[in-house]
This record gives structure tokens, sequence and C-alpha cells, in this order.
């Protein structure tokens, strides 16, 4: 993984150093680590069970991607002791029941997998070369490589991908820290449209930008910059600009974002990718899928059942109980709901995609 405080790893280290009592409480083991999935399972098996999946556990910085297991040079380093840490299992492996208590019933708890890993199951892409793109709160783009350990150089992060437990699988990943947070941001504090849907339709009320480029680096730039110093910019300004041309400036940074990261992945994989399944809940306006087909120069497509991170949960755990009899039997569940063709000309696609390297290169520069 990149080295930076969005994972793990860092995290325990500060609680251990600066809570009071903390590592001293650590090694006597009356503290637990565990990330979301971890604290659910804890807490829905009245402490029985303390797990994480592969998936989960690549974004600690702690585990070895290719044994699957915590990593004591990685524990060494950060100072974390191998007692907090939760036994690592398959995404589709029945760890426990619930206690009855809380759901009147034990129920397996059966498929356990990271949000984007969740996705990309339930988006049916478990083949290498198969990828899909989350549009939420962020952007999180995953490539499946099978069974080959990818080594990125563009800033990518390896990752296990959800499986089966029938052999290690990996994927690439790429994130974008903010995308749909951009139009909540047009909403909520410049207060220029009245709900995420009118972005949409104020974007497709003008032709184009009027050379206006949005760079939401709120929080820094993810992949495949990793620039927790560069901060957001809107550049082009002029007295034309209206509502109307920000508002789609604002779109289009999310497809321009998107297109960084499908560029990183195929230089990593050596392949090209031939379409791109999305999801999220941006993946529902027309004008941002048209445009990311547009400015991708690929096909985009939009299934039928959006709330694809909950798909793959359920498919995980019904393969594990056996109410799924195998892949091809899920895979035949997935189908598209809309496609969009790239249009525009070759020859635009590119210096609209130059000019906003260019506004990238100035929301760093600053800094």
């Amino acid at each position: 993984l990149v080295i930076d405080a969005y994972f793990s790893a860092s995290k325990i280290r500060w609680i251990l150093e600066n809570v009071p009592d903390a590592r001293a409480r650590a090694r006597d083991g009356e503290l637990l680590f565990g990330n979301v999935d971890t604290w659910l399972i804890w807490r829905l098996t009245n402490g029985a069970v303390h797990v994480t999946d592969y998936s989960n556990a690549s974004r600690t910085m702690l585990m070895d991607l290719g044994s699957g297991e915590w990593d004591q040079e990685l524990l060494d380093t950060f100072g974390v002791p191998r007692a907090v840490l939760p036994k690592i299992v398959p995404s589709s492996f029945v760890v426990g029941v619930t206690a009855a208590e809380h759901l009147g019933v034990e129920i397996p708890i059966a498929g356990i997998a990271g949000d984007q890993q969740a996705a990309l199951f339930g988006q049916a892409c478990f083949r290498p070369g198969l990828s899909k793109n989350t549009y939420g709160t962020g952007c999180f783009a995953l490539m499946h490589t099978g069974g080959r350990r990818p080594v990125s150089k563009n800033k990518l992060l390896a990752t296990r991908a959800a499986s089966t437990g029938g052999g290690a699988e990996f994927a690439v990943e790429g994130s974008v820290f903010i995308a749909g947070a951009a139009i909540q941001w047009l909403r909520d504090k410049l207060g220029i449209i009245a709900s995420a849907a009118e972005s949409g339709e104020l974007a497709a009320s003008v032709k184009d930008t009027g050379g206006v480029y949005f760079v939401p680096a709120f929080v820094g730039l993810g992949a495949p910059h990793w620039d927790s110093n560069a901060r957001g910019m809107l550049t082009g300004l002029t007295a034309a600009t209206g509502r109307a041309e920000i508002a789609r400036a604002a779109l289009e940074g999310i497809a321009y974002q998107t297109r960084e990261l499908v560029e990183a992945m195929e230089a990593d994989s050596g392949e090209m990718l031939k379409e791109l399944r999305v999801d999220g809940g941006a993946a529902a306006s027309d004008f941002l899928m048209q445009f990311q087909a547009d400015i991708l120069g690929k096909k985009i497509v939009r299934p039928a059942d959006s709330e694809t991170t909950a798909l793959g949960a359920a498919y995980l755990a019904g393969l594990a109980v056996g109410f799924f009899k195998g892949l091809a039997e899920v895979e035949q569940f997935w189908r598209a709901e809309k496609i969009y063709e790239p249009v525009m000309g070759a020859g635009r696609r590119e210096e609209l995609y130059g000019g906003w390297k260019k506004a990238v290169a100035r929301c760093r520069f600053q800094t």
C-alpha cells in the first residue's frame, strides 16, 4: 500500500502511543482491533467471534497480500501486537451465528467483504480484466486480476479480491476521495442547486463549461497522485461563468478523475478495458455516464440492480451456505439496464482531458 493515514496501521499505532494505558491493555489482551466488519460480527455474536476477511485485511497495511497472514515485519514496524488482531478468513465462509437475542433466531454469518470488493463481486467481475467503478461520496475503480498479484507502478493499490476461498484472487484499485461529495458541496455550501439530481439538468443546459475546470481536492488527491497537500480549485472562470457551467465542471471532474484511474489500471495490467461497469448513487446521472463514456472513449454499462455492494455481500453469503450452486449461477443474475456508447470525437476528448491535467497541475503546484 501507499504509506498514508488512510489505512489502519498508523491509526492503531497512534492509539497505542497516545491513549493512556492502551499499549499495556493491548499487551494484556484487554484491547482488540477491527474494522467495521469485525466490530459488527463481534457484536452480533456477543463477543464469540473476532474475525475479518482478506479484502478488509488488505486495507490495514498489516497483512502480507500473498500469504493472507498478518506480516510480522509490518507488525514490528508499526508496533502493533499480534494479539489485538482478528483472525483472517475467506470472504465467503461461515464464521459463526448471530446470538438469537438480536434477531430472534441464530443466523449464519457467512459473507464478509470490504465495500468496494463486495461491489466488484456484485457486478459479477469474477475474471481477470473485468472492472467496475462505484460513484459514491468518492469514486472507487477496481479491476480483477485473477490469481496474479498486481504490483502497481502507477500508485494504485493491490488488494485481495472477495472470493469463495478456492485460492487467492486479487484486484487493483484506484480511489478518488471526492466525487459525489463535490455535488453535495454545490448544494450545501454554495447553494447553486437544490438537489443532486438538479446538477445533471443544469449541466445539460449548456453546451460546455466555457473552459472551467473544477478539481475537488478538498482532502487532497487520491490515486494516482496521492497528494494529501493538494487543495480544491476552480479554474477558467470568466464573467460569463454561471451556475450551469460550475455544475457541469463538477460532474465532468468526476469523469476526468475516473479516466486517470482507468489509464493507471490499464498501464498496470497491460489490458485495455472494453467496458466499465458502474454503480453507486451518481451512476444514476445520465449526463455524467454519457460524459464518462465520451471522455474514456469506452462503453459504460449500468446494471439493472445498482446496489451492487449489498448484492456482493449476499452472493458471498449465499455461496457459503449452499444457497447458490456456484459462480456460474450468480453470474446469470447480472444484467445491464443501460449502455452508454462514446460519441465525442477523439480530438475533442483529448483537448478536454489536456485542460484537466493542466488544472490538476495548478492545484498541486499551489502547495
